[in-house]
C-alpha cells in the first residue's frame, strides 16, 4: 500500500509504516535540512520541500500518482501545553486545514493524523470538530483518541492524539500490544560510557547488547551514529555532580528558576522516560539528563528512547538533529497503527 506523509519531519511515522510493509512514495516537509535527513533515510521516497500552503496537491500527484494512505502531523506548537496556547490566534493551528485539503484531493482509503492531546480539547474542541465535520462530509468514518507510546513497546511515556479515517467501515484505534513497559535502562544501558563533550558522529559499538530491545535496535547496524554528548559548562557539570543518580533539582542548594517543572532531572533507569522534547540536550530543559553520568542524553540515546533503530541516521547541525528527534512520532507507535490497518485490510480481503 502506498503512503504519502505530510508534515513528515524526519519520518518517524513513515519509518513505522515501512516497518509494517507499507511503501512511502512521497513526503512533504517545510524545513530543508530536516527534509534532507528524511531523504537520506528514505531513499526511495519522493521528497517535496516547502510550505504546504504553496504546494498544490496536483504537483505531488503528478510525481507519485495515487496513494492508499495519507499520514502526518500538522505542526502542534500552537496546541502545546509548553507553548503559548494561542488557540484561534495562532496561524500554525490552522495548518490542519491543508492536511484536510490533501485528503479531499487524493481521497486515500485511509488517513492517520497525529497531534498533541490538547488538539481534542483546545477552544472547546473547535479543531477536533473541524476535522471531523470536514472529513465526514466526504465519506470518512473516523475514530480518534489518545495513545501512549509506552503501550506499544516504546520506552517513553508519550501521549499523542490520533485520528484514523477510513472510507470503508469505521476502524477503531489499536489497543495496546504489551502490558510490560520498556525501561530507560533497557534502551540505553549499552551506550552509557560518554562524558560531557565526548563522542563522534560515527563510532564503534563498545558494549554488547544487554536487552532484547537493544538487540532489536541494533539489528541492522554495524556502526553507531549520532552518539555525541553535549559539551556542558562547568556550572552545569558541577550541578549534575551534586544530583545523585536518578534524582533531580531538589538536591541543588541554589534556587532554580525555570518554566519546566522537571528541570535538572535525571532519567530513572527502571521506568520509561518522560516525553522526549526538542531540547533534550540541555539539563535545565527538563528531565533528560543521564541516570548517573554528568551530561544530558545524546541524540542516539534520545533516538533509542523514541524507538528509532540504530540504522536510522540523523543528518544536519546539532540544533536540527535534536529537533528531528524530539518532534518525531516514535516508529514503534507508527508501526502498531500501520499493522492495525493491515489487519483490517486482510480481514476484508481487499489488500491491493
Amino acid at each position: 500500500m502506498k503512503v504519502l506523509d505530510l508534515f513528515s519531519g524526519v519520518g518517524g511515522l513513515s519509518r513505522g509504516f515501512e516497518m509494517a510493509g507499507f511503501c512511502i512514495v512521497g513526503a512533504l516537509e517545510y524545513d530543508k535540512m530536516i527534509a534532507e535527513s528524511m531523504k537520506r533515510n528514505h531513499k526511495n521516497t519522493e521528497i517535496f520541500v516547502g510550505d504546504i500552503r504553496n504546494i498544490k496537491p496536483q504537483k505531488i500527484k503528478s510525481k507519485i500518482k495515487n496513494v492508499d494512505v495519507i499520514i502526518g502531523g500538522p505542526p502542534c506548537q500552537g496546541f502545546s501545553l509548553k507553548g503559548k496556547r494561542a488557540g484561534l490566534n495562532d496561524e500554525r493551528n490552522f495548518l490542519f486545514k491543508e492536511y484536510i485539503k490533501y485528503i479531499k484531493f487524493f481521497k486515500p482509503t485511509y488517513f492517520v493524523m497525529e497531534n498533541v492531546p490538547t488538539i481534542l480539547t483546545e477552544q472547546g474542541g473547535y479543531f477536533k470538530k473541524q476535522i471531523l465535520n470536514e472529513l465526514t462530509k466526504v465519506g470518512y468514518k473516523i475514530s480518534f483518541g489518545i495513545l501512549d507510546a509506552s503501550d506499544f513497546g516504546v520506552p517513553q511515556n508519550r501521549k499523542r492524539a490520533i485520528f484514523i479515517g477510513s472510507l470503508k467501515d469505521k476502524l477503531l484505534l489499536p489497543e495496546k500490544n504489551t502490558n510490560r513497559k520498556i525501561t530507560v535502562w533497557e534502551a540505553i544501558s549499552d551506550l552509557s560510557y560518554l562524558n560531557s563533550g565526548d563522542g563522534n558522529f560515527e563510532s564503534e559499538y563498545k558494549i554488547e547488547s544487554r536487552s532484547k530491545y537493544q538487540k532489536k535496535m541494533r539489528k541492522n547496524s554495524k556502526k553507531l551514529f549520532n552518539h555525541v554528548a553535549t559539551k556542558h559548562s562547568e556550572i552545569a557539570i558541577d550541578r549534575l555532580k551534586r544530583i545523585p543518580p536518578e534524582k533531580g533539582k531538589e538536591f541543588l542548594s541554589e534556587k532554580i528558576s525555570s518554566t519546566f517543572g522537571q528541570t535538572w532531572g535525571r532519567l530513572e533507569k527502571n521506568k520509561p522516560s518522560p516525553t522526549i522534547v526538542t531540547r533534550f540536550d540541555t539539563p535545565s530543559n527538563g528531565k533528560n539528563s543521564h541516570p548517573f553520568l554528568h551530561r544530558a542524553i545524546t541524540p542516539r540515546e534520545a533516538a533509542r528512547i523514541q524507538s528509532f533503530p540504530d540504522d536510522f541516521i540523523f543528518f544536519g547541525n546539532k540544533s536540527s538533529i535534536i529537533k528531528q528527534i524530539g518532534n518525531a512520532v516514535p516508529p514503534l507507535l507508527g508501526e502498531a497503527i500501520a499493522k492495525h490497518i493491515l489487519r483490517y485490510e486482510k480481514r476484508n480481503h481487499s489488500v491491493k
